[in-house]
This record gives structure tokens, C-alpha cells and sequence, in this order.
């Protein structure tokens, strides 16, 4: 078979300078342009297809070759071939382990894969018609001076009792399989002070009004021994201990003062003098006399919360941390206190920070507690030199919602925030000792379980391990789901606020349940949506070949997919494990990107589910997916992207007219006045300016520009996920290589720091993700976890620095986790 390729050797490894199979270097576009700004196609793919990098040879790889293979001259395209599933390739002889979990076979959670020795040393990427991804890590680079606290979820109210609803045998598998060796391995726990949503009812640990003293507070916390929750978080503590030799690290946190306490709101009487209802919260402090020095309710407040870590000590469980507040910035319709920085800065710096000074000096103070639109603003605010706060934070706490009532955003905004985060603190000198902890994650609403289908459940637990890992690039130190275990449609929540998690109690389902057993607990006061659940509808093994096992239900525990994504990192990025440098680039050459293989014109991936109003613009290495087309509108001069959403709804957006004031990068939104126009100036060697001509900011000398990162991308590296924003036209990352057939917009604005030089602008982030990890506590020293939320499958070669470790494939809608020993 003949092949245009000559291969270079460089100190024993070889790369390319052919062309790409059409013998002229370019790609064959038989499209038309539709913007007559557009010219010189030949040029401008040339471009894209900018030639092979230059790899230098590890130098304890000394006979590893690798090559980037070019597609046949003038001889019809293969069809798509995949690699055996693992191959390993170190010379060093390490140990490869992998598992898997992958949505064509849900029934075979945590697969071991076999990872065989290759046979010949000699590695050729983009072999036939399937490219390869270049994995590429460095676990001799970590970007951050901490390590991996743990993950874990919260002991609520609603938890405690679907526990107790199991037997003896149900109660020891739940502590298995969320505190346990074969289990998650969860390390951390989170604890409401006093009722939150997740409760059947509100109630406080002292309802006497005006016992400032707290002299009527319940030090033995009757209600959270009768319902079951201390009793819970000693198994689990005990469990952790047992297994792993690690003790429990718990975390509290304040959904509302008793009312007493409390200012009243607007549902309150006229005359009230105080809130009827912890329910709801007066703003901008719900105490009844602020938070000032003088403030007695405020100092009552910051001694009950004293009080109740007291309390907790006396049975055996101390505290680890304590948040000041449960998203302080939302008067909440459930319990609720709400806050602005300044009070809670105020609150801090005069009453419970002197206050756990002296009662718990150990305990961690926490600020913000909040979803990532504003945990900047809030830490500029309590943690700059002059806050007299400052001194007794230890740590911010963030939870991934997207605020607003678009749930299926929720988990996907607010990563460059967090690398912000981390540039902040470095500014203040306090990024080496400050925590930051993602507290609170969950999907509504109601369950995978009851809602039925299969493409959600699926989609729901990708968007759990995408935002683990993207938080844990950009420096988190750990990660908390909300609940740890709810009923089958994910209650009880006394406001109706059903939410999913991963494991469900549903008794029963299990081998000993009486015939007329109730799907539902007694104290659930909820129906399912539309009044049926579908799990409940199907049978066991209907129920296992949709990735909930039957082993589990015969207990009476719906074990759900999101489970096991959520154990291909907490099972194996044990505490102390420090996240590395690892992004996916494709392999260099002309065997076109990961999705994309040369001699199509037609990206690749399957839909883009993140084509949606909201999601935020950023830079990859391009990967020829759906996630990063563009439709480049001549007659509306809008920007477009179209896909569906998870219940397969057909989506269509518009890049906007201005930067969004709380993400600080462009975004998508409707179709309307709001999207921006943008034309397109050429400023010769094919590339472009994509100018805005009008919007609600309009400006002759705004175009597209790419904003760095602030701490140069975490672990991901500049490349990403830098934003595309809006800046001056002069600005080098302006100029933008656009190619009007696949929709892709391309800039080698980094050419001179990355392995691979060209970045595409995407919607989101790439189908295709890895984060890298030393882990001297998990099953073996190196752990990197690949993630495929494409529809198709993947090639790729995993490279540490400039040796081929695994080469491999890893299927759609599939996680994988590789262990180097």
C-alpha cells in the first residue's frame, strides 16, 4: 500500500512531514463558502492542518518509536477501525490495570479490562480511519501545593431515615458501598445544623425565644438521635475507619436559626417581631438585630452553632470544618438565612470567629458556601488584607448549581471561576493554606430511578464526573454529593424539592419484602412525577440491564449509574492523591482529529447536548466533535450552534452580544436581540478577526479573543478551557482560523507552549476528558481517569511526557480508569 509519508527519525522517535492523503496538503472542501469574507480555502485548511509536532525521546524509553501515521494517496478510505480495548507499551515493565463502565453494556460496572503487553516497541498512531486522542500527562508536575481531602455526601435527615428503613443487611451493604473497601471510599461527610429541605419537618435544638444564654439547648440533639442520623454517622465513621484507617472528616452546615432568632419576612404579620417559620429569610441579614458587635442574636447565633459542635464532640463525632451558612445568597422558600459578603464577613470577624476561637479552635471555618458565579466575589470581600474576618477562615466551600430554574445546567458552569479562585488566593498569599471544597452536588428533579430513561441517567452521571474532575484541575480538594441515600423518587423534602443521588432505599424491592409492601415511606408526602415511577414498573432484570444491579435491589438498594462514574474516581483519588498536568490532544499529522477522521468534512461525537442557552464559550485542542461547530450565519450575522438537550429536545443558540458579568467570558443565549453580530475582517496569511458589529454592547474594536485562565489552567494547562471573551482587535488571540465547512473556529494562539498547537472554540468542554493523578494511597502510584460523553468511540495513546505508556479505545458514553503500578 502506497503511502505520501516520509518519517524523520529524531533520536529514535519518528514524526511526519507528509501531506494528507490528497497530495496537496489541504483537505478536499467541495462545500462553498457561505460568507463572502471568506477566501483562499486552500490556504486556510492548510493551516489548520498546521504539519506533525516534534517529539524528543524519553531517555528510559531509548527503543520506544513513535509514529503518526498519514492516510493512502488516491486509494479509497478504510473503514473505521478501533484498538483492542488496552495495550501496554512501558518499557519499564509497569503493572496496567483498568476498569470500566460504559453505557453499551450498563450491566458490567467497574469491568476489568485486560491491558496486555504490545508486541513490538514500535508505536503508530492514527492508524486506518480512526484517529488517535494523545493523552498526554506529566506526573513529574502538579500545579498545586495541596492534596486530595476526599469525597463524600451529606447525613441528612431524609438520609437517616430511608437507612433505617432497611434491614440489618440493607444498613451494613449502604456502608459498604459508600464508606467500604469495594464501596466509594467516602471520606467525608456533611451534617445540617437543624432541619434543612431534606427533612420531614423544620425544628432547632432550642425553640425558647430570647434564651440568648441557650440554656434550654438540646445537648443530647434528641431529634437527630431518634431519627436516626448519629446513629448512621457512627457506622459510617466506623466503617472508614475499619476499612480504610481514616477518621470521618465531618462538616457542618446552617440552613436557618430557630425563628426566634430571626427577622421577620415579608409572609410574616406587619406587627410580627420576629419570623413565624425558619422557612424563608429577611435580606440582607435574616438575624433580627444584624451583625453588628452589640448584637445579641447574632452573638446567640455563633454560641448555638458552638453549642451544637459541643454537642456532636460529646458522642464521639468532632467536627472537621463548619460553613457559616448554607448558600447565604438565596432567601430560599426551605430554611434559610441569608447573607451579603459584608454580613458574613461582619458575622465572622465579630461573633463566630472569636466564638470557635475559643470553644473549637480545631474546627475550620469555611466561607460562602454557594454556587461558582460569585465565590470570587465573596472571597475578595472576607479574605483581603484589611477584613478583620480574614484571620479566622480557613477555607471556601462551593456547590455546582447554576442558580436559576435550568436544572440541566447545573454541574457545567463556573470552571474558569474556580481557576480565578485559585489566582486570587495565590494574589492574597493564602493559596497554599486555603481549602477549597466543592460541598454540595446533586441533579433535579426526582430520580434516574423513576424517571426511566436511560439517556438521563447516563447524561447525569458524565456530568458528575465532568465537574469532579474540571473542579479538581482547577485546584478543589475534594467533592461532596448532597444526600447519601433517598427513597426511589428522591425524598423526602418537606418543600417538594425531589433531587437525585446515588443510591436510593427502596425495601421494597428486596427478596423479604411482604407483597404489599409500599414503594413509598410513610413520611413521603410526594408522588412521583406524573404519578408513576418507571422503576418501579420494571422488573429486577429489566432494572440490571439498565446498570441498576439486581444483587443490590434483592437488598432493596437501587444502586444507580451515576454510582459507579462517581467510584471511577473516589475508589482509587484517595485522600492525599495530588492532581497533575493531563489534557487530551489529538495526535499530530494529517490523520484528521479525534472524531473527524481525514476525508471527512462532517464533525464528529454525535449531538451536542451543551448547545444550549447559558453554557460558556472556552477554548480545547480541537477533537472534530458537534461541541465545537459553529454556523456562521450571513444573513442574521449571528454566531449559532444547534443540538438537543438530555430529554432530546432539538436546542439552538446564539454566542452573545456582551461578557456575562458573573462568568467573565462570552456565553450562550437565545436567538434574539441579545445575540451578538459579528463580521469578519481579513487580515491576510487566512486568518480572521470575527468583529462584533452590534449588540447590547456594540464597539468597532471588539472582536473574539481568548482570555487566559487565571492559574494557567490548573492541571489542564493553558489550553484547557481558556474563555473566549470579548477584547481588542489587536490582541494576537483575535485572529481565529475559520473553516466554513466543518464550522470550526481554530487559533494558534498558544502554538509555542502546548503539544499540540491548535485550539477550537467549544461549547462547554471536549467530549473527550482525562484528569491525572499521583495517588500513593489508591490501588497503585498513578491513576488517570478518561471520560467519553461521545456517541462514538475513541482511539488514543496515553503518554507520560514523551513515553507511550497505554494505548487503548474507549467506547461511547464510557468512563474508564487506568491504574500504573
Amino acid at each position: 500500500m502506497s503511502r505520501r509519508s516520509s518519517y524523520t527519525e529524531i533520536g529514535g522517535v519518528s514524526t511526519s512531514d507528509s501531506g494528507n492523503g490528497h497530495g496537496d496538503g489541504t483537505r478536499n472542501y467541495s462545500n462553498k463558502m457561505n460568507l463572502s469574507q471568506l477566501h483562499y480555502i486552500g490556504a486556510l485548511a492548510a493551516l489548520i492542518l498546521i504539519g506533525a509536532a516534534v517529539y524528543k525521546l524519553n531517555p528510559f524509553a531509548k527503543d520506544q518509536v513513535i509514529v503518526v501515521q498519514d492516510h493512502p494517496v488516491n486509494e479509497p478510505l478504510p473503514s473505521i477501525e478501533y484498538r483492542p480495548y488496552c495495550e501496554s507499551h512501558s518499557r519499564l515493565k509497569k503493572t496496567i490495570q483498568l476498569i470500566q463502565t460504559s453505557m453499551s453494556e450498563p450491566s458490567r460496572q467497574w469491568a476489568p479490562l485486560p491491558c496486555l503487553p504490545a508486541a513490538q516497541r514500535r508505536v503508530t498512531l492514527n492508524t486506518a480511519l480512526a484517529p488517535d486522542a494523545r493523552i498526554m500527562v506529566d506526573f513529574s508536575k502538579t500545579p498545586f501545593n495541596h492534596s486530595v481531602l476526599g469525597f463524600g455526601g451529606a447525613f441528612t435527615d431524609s438520609s437517616a431515615l430511608n437507612f433505617h428503613r432497611l434491614s440489618n443487611r440493607g444498613k451494613d451493604q449502604i456502608m459498604e458501598l459508600l464508606f467500604g473497601k469495594s464501596g466509594l471510599g467516602y471520606s467525608l461527610g456533611r451534617v445540617p445544623i437543624n432541619s434543612c429541605d431534606f427533612s420531614v419537618d423544620s425544628y432547632s435544638f432550642d425553640e425558647t425565644v430570647d434564651d440568648f444564654d441557650l440554656v434550654d439547648f438540646d445537648l443530647a440533639v434528641t431529634q437527630n438521635v431518634e431519627n436516626g442520623m448519629v446513629d448512621m454517622i457512627m457506622r459510617a465513621s466506623s466503617k472508614l475507619k475499619t476499612d480504610w484507617n481514616l477518621d470521618l472528616k465531618l462538616m457542618g452546615s446552617p440552613w436557618s436559626p430557630p425563628a426566634w432568632m430571626k427577622h421577620p419576612t415579608q409572609q410574616d404579620s406587619k406587627h410580627a417581631v420576629h419570623a413565624a417559620k425558619m422557612t424563608g429569610s429577611h435580606e440582607p441579614s435574616c438575624l433580627r438585630d444584624g451583625v453588628g458587635k452589640k448584637s445579641k442574636y447574632a452573638a446567640s447565633w455563633a454560641l448555638y452553632l458552638s453549642k451544637f459542635l459541643t454537642a456532636y464532640e460529646a458522642l464521639g463525632l468532632p467536627f472537621w470544618s463548619l460553613t457559616v451558612q448554607n448558600e447565604p445568597e438565596f432567601a430560599a422558600p426551605w430554611e434559610a438565612c441569608a447573607y451579603t459578603a459584608e454580613v458574613q464577613k461582619d458575622f465572622v470577624a465579630h461573633h463566630l470567629g472569636p466564638r470557635l476561637k475559643d470553644d473549637h479552635p480545631d474546627v475550620k471555618i469555611l466561607i460562602f458556601d454557594h454556587n461558582k458565579d460569585h465565590v470570587n466575589d465573596w472571597v475578595e470581600e472576607i479574605m483581603n488584607a484589611s477584613s478583620s474576618a480574614a484571620e479566622y477562615v480557613d477555607g471556601t466551600a462551593y456547590h455546582w448549581y447554576a442558580g436559576g430554574m435550568d436544572r440541566l445546567l447545573d454541574g457545567a458552569l463556573g470552571t474558569p471561576n474556580m481557576h480565578r479562585l485559585q489566582h486570587k488566593l495565590q494574589k492574597l498569599g493564602i493559596h497554599i493554606d486555603h481549602i477549597v471544597i466543592g460541598s454540595e452536588s446533586c441533579h433535579c428533579p426526582t430520580t434516574a430511578y423513576a424517571g426511566g430513561s436511560k439517556e438521563i441517567s447516563w447524561a447525569r452521571a458524565e456530568r458528575y464526573a465532568h465537574t469532579i474532575l474540571a473542579d479538581l484541575a482547577a485546584g478543589s480538594h475534594g467533592w461532596m454529593e448532597w444526600n447519601l441515600i433517598l427513597d426511589g423518587i428522591g425524598g423526602p423534602n418537606h418543600l417538594g424539592n425531589l433531587c437525585e443521588t446515588t443510591l436510593l432505599s427502596v425495601p421494597h424491592r428486596a427478596m423479604d419484602a411482604t407483597i404489599d409492601a409500599s414503594p413509598l415511606p410513610h413520611f413521603e408526602l410526594q408522588q412521583p412525577m406524573g404519578n408513576i415511577s418507571m422503576g418501579d414498573g420494571r422488573t429486577r432484570e429489566e432494572l440490571n440491564a439498565l446498570g441498576f444491579p439486581a444483587s443490590f435491589l434483592d437488598v432493596g438498594i437501587a444502586v444507580q449509574p451515576i454510582y459507579f462514574y462517581m467510584g471511577h474516581i473516589s475508589r482509587y483519588v484517595r485522600p492525599g492523591s495530588t492532581a497533575v498536568m493531563g489534557l487530551v490532544h489529538p495526535a499530530s499529522g494529517d490523520g484528521g482529529d479525534i472524531f473527524m477522521p481525514e476525508g471527512q468534512d462532517v464533525p464528529g461525537g454525535g449531538l451536542n447536548d451543551l448547545a444550549k442557552t447559558g453554557i460558556e464559550l472556552t477554548v480545547w485542542p480541537c477533537e472534530g466533535s458537534t461541541r465545537q461547530q459553529f454556523k456562521w450565519d450571513d444573513i442574521t450575522r449571528n454566531i449559532k450552534v444547534h443540538g438537543h438537550d438530555w430529554l432530546g429536545n432539538p436546542t439552538a443558540s446564539c454566542v452573545d452580544g456582551k461578557v456575562d458579568s458573573d462568568f467573565h467570558g462570552l456565553r450562550l443565549v437565545e436567538c434574539d436581540d441579545q445575540a451578538g453580530k459579528f463580521g469578519f475582517r481579513d487580515i491576510g496569511n487566512s486568518t480572521f478577526q470575527v468583529l462584533l458589529e452590534s449588540g447590547l454592547r456594540t464597539s468597532k474594536d471588539h472582536c473574539l479573543v481568548i482570555e487566559h485562565l487565571g492559574n494557567d489552567g490548573g492541571s489542564y494547562g493553558r489550553t484547557g478551557g481558556a474563555q473566549v471573551s470579548l477584547g481588542k482587535c489587536s490582541h494576537p488571540s483575535a485572529e481565529w482560523i475559520i473553516n466554513p465547512v466543518t464550522g470550526e473556529a481554530s487559533s494558534l494562539y498558544f502554538k509555542n507552549e502546548e503539544a499540540e498547537n491548535r485550539v477550537c472554540m467549544t461549547t462547554g468542554w471536549p467530549f473527550l476528558q482525562v484528569g491525572a493523578f499521583l495517588t500513593p494511597e489508591g490501588d497503585a502510584p498513578q491513576t488517570v481517569v478518561v471520560l467519553n460523553e461521545a456517541s462514538q468511540s475513541a482511539n488514543y495513546a496515553l503518554q507520560d511526557e514523551n513515553e507511550v505508556l497505554v494505548t487503548g479505545m474507549i467506547p461511547p458514553r464510557s468512563i474508564q480508569t487506568i491504574t500504573i503500578g
